[in-house]
Parts: structure tokens; sequence; C-alpha cells
């Protein structure tokens, strides 16, 4: 089943006041502060450990995989950030700190709040030319700078929330004159009440979609440090990016992580289009009929469902093979990558499609699926910016310094277009005098993503097949994956219109019985919150919201006439 295998650890909040309670009218900073204590709550319900940041146990995946994220994706926002970025950068380090372990432990307890500043406003993804410095005092100590206003933290929200906040901050590692690369600090920002001296942060406008949170601009003047501050040693590294590959490597797991929440919101928009599509109904009375009933109602809803299976079948995969240490590094972070990719791309396209066929009312953010849509918008930046991560992935695949995992079926027709388009770039590329010249500026970086995303797809029909998926749902994946390069499939591997058209509506038929089942088997419907899914929601919907009424007259409407109006029969004409 969908939800198998991830239990809901978090069914208890729903419907408790703090999530319950409407936030459409309420004020965005009262919003963004609510969210911190929807994360707390969430993350408490998880009781995490240090062992589960670090042995990334199932623990940690099945809270990236919560439902919860539906209810606010601000608070799993605030939440993955502490737990994953902040907790476990510095639990890594506790292994041989232990003076580090209570405030691992006050982060997992929500006694601190934990954000991560890595990102520079001047540098966006070349984190390698981050500009912020930690300079080494004769006496131990550090001072921590930002030189420039481009070297301003972007944009993890660092105001003032309640409780003490500290950070894991990036910088440049400065002993002697030397730069001895990139390090991480803990650096205390606030005390819940206002900034540390030194730390200045400015609240950047929300963003305009997802749940409101404070990011910030947020930057240092000569903040004093103790030794401890520091996470690593003084030593300059033999390889300056192999260092800073290392020190963030929580980024990558963040890669998958994040992945993983797109599948609660496939789930998430396959049930409300399904029970919106069951309410609404067109026709006179004793001859009503649901809009499910039309394929252009179905299509999308039966595509998310599809796509749904698939990709929690490639999820289990990829997680299985992410943690096998025995692989690849390389191959471990390009898999995290691809993950991702598909993952972002399908939940896009499932919040698109679905709420399209709601009409005016997938328009609304109290029917969660713009806002989900704007949420992963943010995902698909965060940790690791799909489209860096296809250039980064498809140049170092192309020039052969690895390789990912081949396909279980080399004949299947996702397998053949992963092949056929991988011919074409390398076939480019070999005639190149350098990876990085000009002509794979203009010939190879614009189709990096398509190929990252043809190796995803090819990966998940592997992994459906292998574990089981019903095939009716696997085929609909494939069909649904057709369309999306239609000229290859014609011209490589012999379907046409015709053929790609009948492909997929053989599939939809088989899949669309089956289609209460599959939604009952997601188990996501506790979080839905979206009152157009039921006809008593939509009754307690519209009597919650503020209601205008009075007692005025415009008497002067249907007066008659006084004279003349006013306007002279030559303006008429001359505007006629």
């Amino acid at each position: 089943m969908s939800s198998e295998g991830y239990p809901r650890r978090t069914r208890h909040l729903p419907h408790s006041p703090l999530f319950a309670d409407p936030v459409h009218y309420m004020d965005h900073n009262k919003r963004a502060k609510l969210s911190y204590e929807k994360a707390k709550a969430i993350g408490l319900s998880y009781d995490m450990t240090i062992d589960d940041l670090l042995s990334l146990s199932p623990k940690f995946w099945q809270l990236h995989n919560d439902p919860a994220v539906l209810l606010d994706g601000g608070a799993i926002t605030l939440l993955t950030i502490q737990y994953n970025l902040c907790a476990g950068t510095i639990a890594r380090y506790a292994k041989r700190r232990p003076e580090l372990l209570p405030l691992v432990e006050d982060l997992l307890r929500y006694r601190k709040h934990g954000q991560y500043m890595m990102t520079e406003l001047g540098h966006g993804l070349d984190i390698g030319n981050i500009e912020t410095t930690a300079t080494m005092l004769p006496s131990g100590d550090f001072v921590l700078n930002s030189p420039t206003p481009s070297a301003a933290k972007f944009m993890p929200p660092t105001v003032p929330a309640g409780l003490p906040c500290v950070a894991v901050v990036f910088a440049k590692l400065i002993v002697n004159g030397e730069d001895r690369g990139h390090r991480p600090f803990v650096v205390p920002l606030n005390d819940g009440k206002q900034m540390c001296t030194g730390v200045q942060s400015k609240l950047l406008p929300y963003r305009g979609g997802p749940h409101p949170l404070t990011h910030s601009l947020t930057t240092f003047r000569n903040v004093r440090l103790p030794r401890a501050a520091l996470l690593g040693t003084l030593e300059k590294p033999a390889d300056l990016h192999a260092n800073l590959m290392d020190i963030i490597h929580r980024i990558t797991i963040g890669t998958i992580a994040l992945g993983c929440l797109a599948l609660p919101f496939m789930q998430c928009y396959t049930t409300i289009g399904t029970m919106y599509s069951l309410r609404r109904r067109i026709g006179g009375p004793g001859r009503q009929t649901p809009i499910l009933t039309f394929r252009t109602q179905q299509a999308p809803i039966l595509t998310a469902a599809a796509n749904a299976y698939v990709m929690q079948a490639l999820q289990r995969w990829a997680i299985e093979k992410f943690c096998d240490t025995r692989l690849d590094g390389r191959v471990r972070h390009g898999i995290a990558a691809i993950f991702k990719g598909v993952m972002v791309q399908h939940s896009q396209q499932a919040a698109l499609g679905v709420s399209e066929r709601c009409g005016a009312q997938g328009l609304f953010a109290h029917n969660q699926m713009t806002c989900l849509h704007n949420e992963m918008r943010g995902i698909a930046i965060a940790e690791g910016d799909v489209l860096g991560l296809a250039i980064r992935l498809v140049n170092e695949l192309l020039i052969g310094r690895y390789a990912m995992p081949p396909p279980a079926d080399p004949n299947s027709l996702l397998a053949r277009h992963e092949a056929g388009l991988f011919a074409d770039l390398h076939a480019i590329i070999k005639d190149v005098p350098h990876h990085r010249s000009a002509e794979v500026n203009r010939l190879i970086l614009p189709h990096c993503q398509p190929m990252m995303e043809a190796i995803g797809h090819r990966m998940a029909y592997d992994a459906a097949v292998a574990q089981g998926v019903r095939p009716a749902l696997v085929d609909l994946y494939v069909a649904s994956v057709v369309r999306l390069d239609p000229a290859w499939y014609a011209e490589h591997a012999g379907l046409g219109r015709a053929a790609q058209q009948a492909l997929e509506t053989r599939a939809m038929d088989a899949v669309l019985p089956m289609l209460g089942e599959l939604v009952k088997e997601m188990d996501v419907f506790a979080y839905v919150t979206a009152p157009i899914v039921e006809d008593a929601r939509w009754g307690a919907f519209v009597d919650s919201l503020k209601t205008f009424e009075g007692n005025a007259r415009l008497d002067d409407v249907f007066a008659p006439p006084r004279g003349t109006l006013g306007v002279q029969p030559e303006m008429v004409r001359s505007h006629l």
C-alpha cells in the first residue's frame, strides 16, 4: 500500500487547536511565528535522537515523508533545517567533541532554534567563493565578519522567534593572514527576543504563495567567537574543494530528504482532485453527473496517482542506495540529485494539472494546491537547485568520471530513451576541446535537466517493476513519461502520435476502476484541509468566513433622469 512503512506519528496533530484553527485571515507575522510552534510539535512527535541523525534511521526518512507538510510547509522547512542541517552537522563533530552533545540535544528537544547559513546574496550556488570570514586572533578566538554587502547570508529565517537561536555558519578560515578554506562555526544569533551583538538580521518581504517564513538577510560585524565555535581543524586541507564538499555533506542528505516531501504532495493532489471531482456535478435535478465522468477530468488525477505509486518505489530504492556506504560517494550524490529532480518534476505536474481541473476553486490557498505548488518551488532550489545538480551530474557522466547504476531492462522503453539522449550528448562532448567550452555551454547545458530526468524515469520504472507496483500504474507512468518527449519516441521507438495516445488511453482505462482504492491506501485524508472535498466541510468553511451585511440604500441608482445627462450628442458620436 502507498502508506505502508510510513507510520503516521503526527496523526494526532491535524485536529489539535495548533493546527486546526484557520490561518487564512491571520496576519503574516503571526502565521510565521506560529510555524515555529508547529515545527516543534511535529519534531517532538518523532522523539529524534542523535543516532537517528547520524545513521539516517527509518525514523529520519519517515519525518521527511510525513503528511504534516500538507498542513504547514513553513513548519517542515524550519524543522528540516533544524534537524538535518544544523543539528546533523554539529552531531557529526560531537562524536569527537562530547561537549557539543548538550547543544544537539537542545536542538532536538526544541529548547533552541537552529539555522544553517551557507549561501550568500552575491554568490548563490557559487559556494566556493563565499566571502564571510572567520579570522583567528592571537588569543585563539575568532572574529566573524561579512566584508561586503554581497556576503550577507541569504535567506535563513534568523529574526528572533521566542527561543534562543544558534546557527551553523560557513566562513573562510583566516589564520595568520592565510586563507585555509571554508569551515563551519557554531554562532549564537539571538536570545529569542533580540539579536546578539554584531549580528544584524533584515527581514525580507514574505514570499508570495507558500506559508510565510521570516526569511532574512543576515550579516556579521566583528562577532567574537570562542575557539570552541570552530567545527573542524585549523590545518589547511590538501584539497580545498574536497574539504568544502565534505563539510556540507548534510546538504546532499537534504537533497534526497527534501525530494521525499513530494510524495505526500502528490498523494494530496490525487485525494483532493478525486474527491472534488466526485462531489462536483453537472446537469439538472435527477440527472446530475459527477465531473469525474469525463476523461479530461480523470487524466491529471489518474496520472498523479500513478506517479505517486511509482515515485514511492523509486524513493525506497533511492534511499537504500544512498545509505549504502559501499557505493562511490559520487554515485550516491548522483542518485540523490536524480531522485529529487524527478520528484519535483512529477509533483509540479500534478499540482498544475489537478488544480486547473478544480477551476477557480483551485486558485485559492485554502484549497492547499496553489500553496503546495509554491512550497515545491522553494524545495526545488533548497539543498541543491535541480538545474545546478543536473548540470554537474550530466557533465560528469559524459566525461566518464563515474556511472549511474545500469538499467535492469536495457530494452525497456524508458531505458532506450535514456540511452538515446545520452548518446546524442556524448557525440557532442567527445568532439569539443574541454567540458567547460563554449560548445558545451550552448549544446549540452540546455539538455542536462531533461537528461537527468530521463535517467530518473528509467530508475523509477525499474524500481516499480521490481517492487511489484500494480502493472496498470506502471503502464500509465510510462505513457505519461512518453508525453514529455513525444518526438523522440516517434522518431526512435516507432511510436507515432496515434500509438502514444492509445498507450495512454489503455492505461487510464485500467487505472480508473481502482482510483478509490488507491486514494484510500494513500492515507492522507486526515491531513487534507481543502474544504472543496466534502459538502459538510464546505458548509463549515462558508460559515467561518467573514460576513458583511448592513442596511445601506442607494436611492439614486434607479432614479428618473433629471434633465439632460450632461453628455453632448457630438461627444457620444466621437466615441463610437
